[in-house]
């Protein structure tokens, strides 16, 4: 394999490669830290890039240690947990029923987020892709309708169980 000559963006000089342990403030969480990635360091300015592989795969393992975590989340990890299910502070105040400002407030700390809504975000974490694509408006109807029973029919066919409104 050939190695790959990396010059600094800043001032042109060779950089050089090792690694290292990278504390990984892009996660927008202060205590990450990336043990033994390959960083790229420029001698001349001091200038850095780390080399982060897979990095999809890598928010899934922050998200779920932090939704696993014991104590109650901090605001900055509230806005990681958003942020990693590929939410706006809109759509989230949405999938919680609270409104943008009572988000705005759980992630400036300002504000506690309540029980049962910080075990429903730990629960999409843990359960859910990221998504990039979705619809609200079945959320957005659900608050402003009247509670009602719905009624199933449930089959087998091919040995899968399917379900659908009677």
């Amino acid at each position: 394999m050939e190695n790959k000559v990396m010059k600094c963006l800043q001032c042109g000089q060779r950089m050089k490669s090792g690694r290292e342990n990278y504390l990984y403030r892009e996660s927008g969480l202060p205590n990450v830290t990336l043990i033994g990635i390959e960083v790229n360091r420029c001698p001349g300015c001091g200038e850095y890039e780390a080399v982060i592989p897979k990095i999809e795969q890598l928010h899934r393992v922050i998200a779920t240690a932090v939704a696993r975590k014991v104590p109650r989340l901090s605001a900055n990890e509230i806005r990681f947990l958003r942020k990693y299910l590929g939410w706006s502070g809109g759509d989230f105040a949405t999938h919680m029923g609270v409104s943008p400002e009572t988000v705005s407030r759980w992630e400036h700390g300002s504000a506690t987020m309540g029980p049962s809504a910080e075990r429903l975000l730990r629960f999409a974490a843990l359960t859910r892709e990221p998504s990039s694509d979705y619809s609200l408006d079945v959320l957005k109807q659900v608050a402003q309708r009247k509670p009602v029973a719905q009624r199933l029919k449930v089959r087998v066919e091919r040995g899968a169980w399917s379900a659908e409104a009677a």
